[in-house]
């Protein structure tokens, strides 16, 4: 009795320790056919869905329990089908798109999610890509972007409501106008398709979306931009006081009822610090430039318009009213940081950028897929400070001429990761308060530092996360794993992955992390709310609780 007893409660304890150390499964589901495609309704609502599918058949199950609602052949849900070539989820009108390419007899179907019933088919539009389609909820259609026009159909119908010749491109972020049910626009070119639009220029436009006649138009400068993976636009426009703020690569201002210009402190950039991999389809870089810092009625932006000579320009941001030109920042390739703390603006030069691709590649006898986010670090390094009342320097240092990750900056403090350490700086003075070993956290050499609460440092490091008190430096937690990089971050929660494709969960505040160890290709996806990682293997679809 005793013997059993014992060896129940050496049975119990080592589920207790599986339990701390794997993330727990809320449902695991197979799949009756490959997983070669996969979109995630990341909100995770009781009542949303998602789906999985391979070239011959989908299906659509619940998020909340991982049933099946569906599963079709394409051919079964409409006729014209034969296979897919691409798939694109619009939860907020819980449709899918499938296209069939078929060198200029291109298919479109538009299903519905719930029931996986045809809604529409057409062959109409040609050439179609993901980056061309933007379902607009407020009129509950889509804009789909074509070669020589933009159209506008109903999302359960299909009907075309409209077209217009003078909007080209793909539409990007826009804001609507209840009232009158008119829509400004900035449009963009999607990764992949810079040859793709006949005519294309730069056009910010305020349109009526009933008959798509364009009240306005002008044109902005810059470029653009979603991320290839994630498809964050890399710009925000905002209407206030009967002004457009249009902020991309600076800021620009235009009248909300005119669309005239009132002001630009803009440049045009383009973010060739990094080559593409062999094979990319689709590639882009990010965080090259730091975004404008708005302080009051001041705004700060960094003119990298000259390869060879940058500068911070102060203006006012209502009038637009240039207030200092900085001295030239020279030879900087890359500025990913700049803060304004007190009465100084610090500068990071160099640094780590993020890129995001798609590539395909041959591999001996195989073509392999792949989709990949890097951080590769861009040469010169170095950080400095101006005054804000004038633009003067306030000092430069020479100690990260060898390497930056990043900075990133809290009320009172300037902090600096080298890759190796962790340096305080005094903001007013450039004085070093401190010089902490990265590896101190264990974890190894930093590979980037991210702001936590008012005071706290976190280290995503070679092998797992620690934290830092950013006032003195001090050690305050560390979580040793194995070689990986950053996935995701939602607060205090950090998802690290192994080139595997195995899984972390880091609780910030203490260390600790629950582990999944996926299969090597898993693809993977993170709730919004952090809470849940829907993982995606060969026929297994496994959702995870994070915390």
């Amino acid at each position: 009795m005793k013997k059993f007893l014992l060896i129940t409660l050496l049975a119990l304890a080592t589920q207790f320790v599986v339990a701390q150390d794997d993330m727990t499964i809320v449902w695991e589901a197979k799949m009756g056919h490959q997983i070669d495609y996969y979109g995630t309704d990341i909100s995770d609502k009781d009542n949303s869905y998602s789906f999985a599918a391979d070239d011959k058949k989908i299906t659509v199950f619940k998020n909340a329990d991982g049933s099946m609602l569906w599963t079709k052949a394409y051919k079964d849900i409409a006729p014209k089908l034969r296979k897919v070539d691409e798939l694109i989820a619009f939860w907020e009108s819980n449709t899918i798109f499938l296209f069939d390419r078929k060198m200029g007899k291109d298919q479109i179907a538009c299903i519905d999610m719930e029931t996986g019933a045809l809604r529409w088919n057409t062959d109409k539009y040609q050439d179609v890509t993901e980056g061309a389609v933007v379902y607009v909820p407020e009129e509950e259609g889509f804009a789909i972007s074509l070669k020589k026009e933009l159209v506008f159909i109903k999302a359960h119908t299909g009907e075309e409501v409209w077209s217009t010749s003078k909007f080209i491109g793909t539409v990007g972020k826009y804001v609507y106008n209840s009232i009158d049910r008119t829509m400004v626009m900035v449009n963009f070119m999607p990764s992949g398709l810079m040859a793709f639009f006949t005519g294309f220029k730069n056009q910010i436009a305020r349109i009526n979306m009933t008959n798509g006649d364009i009240i306005w138009e002008n044109t902005y400068v810059g470029r653009a931009e979603r991320k290839v993976i994630t498809r964050t636009f890399l710009y925000d426009l905002d209407i206030s006081n009967d002004k457009v703020f249009l902020r991309m690569n600076g800021m620009q201002v235009y009248d909300y009822n005119t669309g005239a210009n009132l002001w630009s402190a803009a440049f045009d950039y383009t973010a060739d610090v990094v080559k593409a991999p062999q094979g990319a389809t689709k590639f882009g870089v990010y965080g090259a430039v730091a975004e404008p810092v708005i302080v009051g009625e001041d705004i700060y932006v960094l003119d990298m318009s000259n390869k060879r000579s940058q500068y911070v320009k102060k203006y006012d941001i209502q009038t637009g009213k240039l207030i200092w030109t900085s001295m030239e920042i020279k030879g900087a390739r890359a500025i990913p940081g700049m803060n304004v703390v007190g009465n100084k603006v610090a500068l990071q030069i160099g640094g780590r950028v993020e890129t995001q691709f798609h590539r395909r590649y041959r591999s001996g006898d195989d073509w392999i897929t792949e989709w990949g986010v890097t951080f590769p670090e861009v040469k010169p390094f170095g950080v400095q400070a101006l005054n804000t009342t004038d633009g003067t320097l306030a000092w430069e240092s020479e100690k990260f001429r060898k390497g930056i990750t990043n900075s990133i900056t809290f009320d009172n403090y300037y902090i600096v990761c080298s890759g190796k350490a962790l340096y305080g700086i005094d903001i007013n003075t450039g004085e070093e308060k401190y010089e902490v070993p990265a590896a101190k956290g264990g974890v190894g050499q930093a590979s980037l530092i991210l702001p936590y609460q008012d005071h706290i440092v976190v280290v995503i490091g070679e092998k797992g996360v620690s934290t830092f008190d950013a006032a003195n430096g001090d050690l305050i937690s560390s979580g040793k794993y194995k070689t990986s990089t950053l996935f995701d971050r939602k607060d205090d929660l950090v998802i690290m992955v192994t080139d595997k494709a195995d899984l972390a969960a880091f609780d910030v505040d203490t260390g600790k992390y629950k582990e999944f160890k996926a299969k090597k290709g898993a693809g993977n996806s993170l709730t919004s709310d952090g809470e849940h990682l829907f993982v995606y293997e060969k026929k297994v679809i496994t959702k995870l609780k994070t915390r």
